[in-house]
């Protein structure tokens, strides 16, 4: 054989064996699902598929609630209308901005119920864009007064699976922060956890406060929501009713139903096994193989109830516009902020991953613009917090040493398999109140095109 001959045999051979994985042969893609589903089992300890399925949102009795806050509904329907509704922005600091705001202004679907900026604007801000990403600071309002928080928005996808909220964990009664009641301070918002109530409810409830919204039941009736009001708490006295009680427990009821269902990785997991490409099954047997994804994303929502400390930059570092935050702000220190535990320094809550191609910045600090940027950084095992390093790290961020080909499955699968294209479900035609939604501001009406 010549010298070219050879060297043509050589390049065939090669292409076989790099299109391999890119194969529709019928045998080949049942052996990439059987591998998955060995590589499932063993990473799950023997708990198999079913471990990381998410329920239908119609299947109530299979969302994990909260027993002081059963699911049913009517409550469920209310909070979706409530979670939208900009009639309940009546604390602003600044009068012209009442009615403008809701709670998804920050949580909105087009970012896949986070914000569209690294730092969500609720008073204060203006405009809306298409996916939020035109939300800018008022420049009437003084930087003090906007209503923004210290760390990027987490999204409401699949929260139910969370039993602390917020990036620090400081909302719930229960779960991790069972012992931490000294630190439940009066005249703060963490007080809400004497209400006894989990995470999603305590914060829900909460955050009607912290986000200048309030309602009674004269605006219950002004809304049009006193009919869904008493529907949803007939236990409730008359007289409690309609408070930021009932309110936030409507709006936790319904963000337990935000789960991401029809994601295609879901759609395997339950048989069809044409859902998800070659190179996605691919990715996926790299997360729960060697890269080791699973041992921090875990469970149906691909996030274990911990805090983790892996270096991430913190949010006044943003290239993005952020304000009121800054180097030494407590936020900074993670879960130490509220346990005021030196070994919970810079430890955040693992979040969820599913729908990322809708949220365009990741980590606490948002800093972050693509899933694949955040795969290379896990690949890689290094800390870009100066602040965190060596023994504050958690013994897990190591270096994966993937190649460029496996960090291209990785990121595939979880841009594409754990994309859930339908959440607009989740999102109401229209409200009963009538009003615009997520924002009022005129900049946003106009965007949205509202009247």
């Amino acid at each position: 054989m010549s010298g070219l001959s050879k060297i043509r045999w050589i390049l065939i051979i090669s292409a076989g064996v790099f299109f391999a994985s890119c194969s529709n042969d019928p045998e080949d893609i049942r052996m990439l699902d059987d591998e998955l589903q060995a590589t499932i089992m063993n990473a799950s300890a023997g708990k198999g598929l079913t471990h990381y399925i998410l329920p239908a949102e119609t299947d109530l009795a299979s969302i994990p609630q909260d027993p002081n806050n059963p699911l049913t509904p009517v409550k469920i329907q209310l909070g979706k209308f409530l979670f939208h509704e900009t009639g309940l922005g009546v604390k602003p600091l600044n009068a012209l901005n009442e009615k403008t705001y809701s709670c998804a202004s920050c949580h909105h679907v087009e970012a896949g119920f986070s914000a569209g900026k690294a730092q969500g604007i609720g008073e204060g801000g203006l405009g809306f864009g298409l996916q939020g990403e035109s939300r800018v600071r008022d420049m009437n309002m003084e930087e003090k007064d906007l209503d923004v928080q210290p760390l990027r928005t987490p999204t409401a996808l699949n929260t139910a699976y969370q039993e602390n909220m917020l990036w620090n964990g400081q909302f719930g009664a229960t779960g991790h922060n069972v012992g931490t009641e000294s630190v439940w301070e009066a005249g703060t918002p963490i007080e809400t956890n004497f209400l006894g109530y989990e995470g999603l409810e305590t914060q829900a409830i909460a955050g009607m406060g912290v986000h200048r919204m309030d309602i009674d039941e004269q605006l219950v009736t002004e809304l049009g929501y006193k009919g869904y009001f008493d529907l949803a708490f007939p236990d409730f006295p008359e007289g409690e009713r309609y408070t930021k009680e009932t309110a936030g427990l409507a709006m936790a009821a319904y963000e337990r139903t935000l789960l991401s269902n029809k994601a295609p990785f879901q759609r395997w997991l339950r048989g069809d096994y044409n859902s998800m490409s070659n190179e996605e099954k691919e990715g996926a047997i790299l997360f729960f193989g060697k890269a080791g994804c699973v041992s921090c994303h875990d469970g149906p929502s691909l996030a274990l109830n911990e805090f983790t400390a892996v270096g991430m930059a913190d949010l006044f570092e943003s290239p993005d516009p952020v304000f009121n935050t800054h180097d030494q702000d407590p936020a900074n220190l993670g879960r130490a902020s509220f346990s005021k535990e030196s070994s919970d320094n810079y430890k955040f809550k693992i979040p969820q991953l599913y729908n990322l191609k809708d949220i365009h910045f990741m980590g606490h600090g948002a800093s972050f613009t693509d899933v694949r940027d955040v795969v290379e950084y896990f690949n890689q095992g290094l800390s870009q917090n100066s602040k965190v390093q060596g023994a504050d790290l958690d013994r897990r961020f190591t270096p994966l040493n993937l190649t460029d080909e496996e960090v291209s499955r990785l990121t595939i699968f979880i841009e594409n398999a754990l994309y859930d294209r339908e959440l607009t479900r989740y999102v109401p035609s229209s409200l009963p109140s009538g009003n615009c939604f997520p924002n009022a501001d005129a900049a946003s009406k106009e965007d949205l095109g509202c009247d």
